[in-house]
């Protein structure tokens, strides 16, 4: 299994990339999320999912762990292959998506081309559950970088000389009142400035 690809952005398409590692070209199809996130950086990384038929291989690509996981919970889904799960991230935002799920919006799901009133209540019936169980796993998962990012910023700071109740509860401060998530980077120079 490919688990994620890193490499040149040789070509953007709405529906597919293709980016080059190490001199060769995979041609990876993608949502029209990833491709509102996929600016026209030289270097890429994506989470992929290696698709295998008979007469195909084909690689899917994800701009973040939270939408391929999405895709592998829906294309789990009897009747829901992987490009009518691509056009549903590409017609909803994941967030939309699992929100619909767990709110029985089955008008909202029915909305995307490809699903039926049957389609969209098997996925409801199906994913409902696994979506509920999951919120509490992404808030773990949410939690950790956050984590991390005190942490890394607390050793640079410490680093710099600063004393450490200061420099916690400086971060603390920071990131309660964070709107957007910030990168160690801005965090830093927020804590000096506010010194």
């Amino acid at each position: 299994m490919i688990a994620y690809l890193e490499g040149k952005l040789a070509y953007k398409d709405p529906t597919y990339v293709i980016i080059d590692v190490g001199g060769i070209g995979y041609q990876v199809k993608i949502s029209l999320h990833t491709y509102a996130l996929v600016k026209s950086e030289e270097k890429i990384r994506l989470q992929t999912y290696l698709h295998i038929k008979e007469d195909s291989h084909t690689l899917y690509g994800f701009y973040d762990t939270e939408e391929k996981s999405l895709f592998s919970s829906l294309i789990s889904v009897s009747g829901v292959g992987p490009s009518t799960a691509l056009m549903m991230l590409s017609s909803l935002h994941p967030s939309e998506i699992r929100q619909a799920i767990l709110a029985e919006d089955v008008r909202t799901i029915q909305s995307i081309k490809g699903i039926g009133a049957k389609s969209a209540q098997r996925l409801i019936l199906e994913l409902k559950d696994k979506m509920k169980k999951g919120d509490g796993d992404m808030l773990a998962m949410s939690a950790k970088p956050q984590h991390a990012l005190r942490e890394e910023a607390l050793a640079a700071l410490l680093t710099l000389g600063y004393n450490k109740a200061v420099a916690e509860k400086a971060i603390d401060g920071i990131l309660k009142r964070a709107t957007a998530e910030l990168k160690v980077e801005e965090l830093i120079r927020q804590v000096l400035k506010s010194a």
